[in-house]
């Protein structure tokens, strides 16, 4: 079995308070043996890359998922601390990054699966639905020393059932938006004093999820997609002093952001940002607005309509709910959007996400997160045994430039493989001789196996 070095020990002991002894010894057999394990991320192919494919008592290890007590929001707690000590300086802002993903599972067992529409599958045009369960992820954004881009590092996973899910259930249905409400105010509640900014797709361009973040005792920036048919107003002008009854909550209607696209007389200015890794000129307006739609108050926001003269994108319009924030900083804090759709496929290229099997209700709601806090975890191991410079596979044929998940990966297994508790040979053992370069890429293999 692995015995990893002090410097691991002593990170993963901090997790230690969320369980009691006999399940924290449970749970790190299987945080090595998921980290280890090729294919399948299931409970016996951790147990069997830990050698205990013959424990008879194989079932306890079931157990911690499916019914010890623990809890999980403590340990989203520690490990969103951990990502912060070890990443971002002291007083550095947090940025946030939220979506959904879809793990696709199928089984009568499965009370929580759904029909959901598929972003692997579906193009703008052709919206295709798949069967599965719906999870909404919420990751810090760190630099990294080995890699220009910086990592979207999930600490906290919720299962979002579909309304017909909830209502098969008699559960009471929660929208996407206010799963996002809970997650955000979790985490002020967890960082009362750092600076927040929260940056989501289109899903959660919502006037609610505006209004939660401005309300907060220490406010949340909240930075969307918005609709190029927004409803926008002008600011109140001031109220007359003769003039009796309530204050109006909004000015005249403005013209709609699709029709700023058409007009020949808008001003447009230009900037030039890094986009995806890649230089683009854009041209972009901006104000500050009114958002309002009928049944709820309106919202002061900050809105930027973006359009590209190279042609590389469609013109699309992004906000932030504080309205002192610029408008590049909105456009790169979106596009920096991008980084959890890389941790998402990574997590299935490489962490097996979606072949785990549990099927009962608890084992479900705990194994996904938890294989997302895996990939964190990976990550911060990653940062303490290669502080400045990770070993990135390379040959003669590619290049790599920098390094990527893979590589941090292979870096902690192959730390744990090196660490191995040999027995002592019996006797007459029956030797044989491996030659050094076939057993380093045995080792290889092993450490970049999928």
């Amino acid at each position: 079995m692995p015995s990893p070095s002090p410097e691991i020990i002593q990170l993963l002991s901090v997790f230690s308070v969320a369980f009691t002894a006999p399940t924290f010894a449970k749970v790190m057999v299987l945080i090595f043996g998921t980290i280890l394990a090729p294919g399948r991320r299931t409970v016996t192919a951790a147990l069997r890359m830990m050698g205990l494919g013959d424990d008879p008592h194989y079932s306890k290890y079931h157990r911690v998922l499916n019914r010890d007590c623990w809890s999980p929001w403590l340990v989203s707690k520690i490990l969103l601390s951990l990502i912060i000590l070890i990443f971002l300086p002291v007083g550095t802002p947090l940025v946030l990054l939220i979506d959904e993903t879809l793990e696709r599972r199928r089984g009568k067992q499965i009370k929580y699966k759904g029909w959901f529409r598929d972003p692997i599958l579906s193009t703008k045009k052709h919206v295709i639905t798949s069967l599965g369960l719906r999870w909404v992820c919420l990751a810090v954004l760190v630099p990294v020393p080995w890699s220009q881009r910086p990592w979207a590092l999930p600490f906290m996973t919720l299962l979002a059932l579909g309304q017909k899910t909830s209502t098969r259930l008699n559960k009471r249905h929660h929208t996407i938006v206010q799963w996002a409400e809970f997650m955000i105010e979790k985490v002020r509640r967890w960082q009362p004093d750092r600076e927040i900014t929260l940056v989501g797709d289109g899903s959660y361009a919502a006037i609610a999820l505006v209004q939660r973040c401005q309300r907060l005792k220490k406010p949340v920036k909240l930075v969307s997609r918005l609709r190029l048919d927004a409803r926008l107003f002008a600011l109140p002008a001031p109220q007359p002093k003769h003039k009796p009854g309530p204050k109006p909550k909004k000015g005249a209607r403005q013209t709609q952001l699709s029709q700023h696209l058409e007009d020949p007389e808008t001003d447009w200015k230009k900037l030039k940002v890094i986009l995806y890794g890649k230089e683009h000129f854009i041209e972009f307006i901006t104000a500050i607005s009114l958002w309002h739609t009928p049944g709820q108050d309106p919202v002061t926001i900050r809105w930027v309509l973006v359009r590209c003269p190279e042609g590389s994108f469609e013109p699309a319009a992004f906000f932030c709910s504080d309205p002192r924030i610029s408008a590049k900083q909105i456009i790169v804090w979106f596009a920096l959007r991008w980084n959890i759709e890389v941790t998402f496929e990574e997590l299935r290229a490489f962490l097996g996400f979606e072949t785990q099997r549990q099927w009962s209700d608890r084992a479900i709601e705990r194994t996904t997160p938890g294989l997302f806090g895996i990939f964190s975890l990976v990550t911060i191991m990653a940062k303490l045994l290669f502080p400045t410079e990770l070993p990135v596979r390379q040959s003669s044929w590619y290049i790599k430039e920098e390094a990527t998940f893979s590589d941090a990966l292979a870096a902690v297994r192959r730390h744990l493989w090196s660490h191995l508790n040999y027995e002592r040979s019996s006797k007459n053992p029956d030797l044989f001789l491996i030659p050094q370069d076939a057993l380093f890429s045995l080792v290889d293999s092993a450490c970049y196996s999928n």
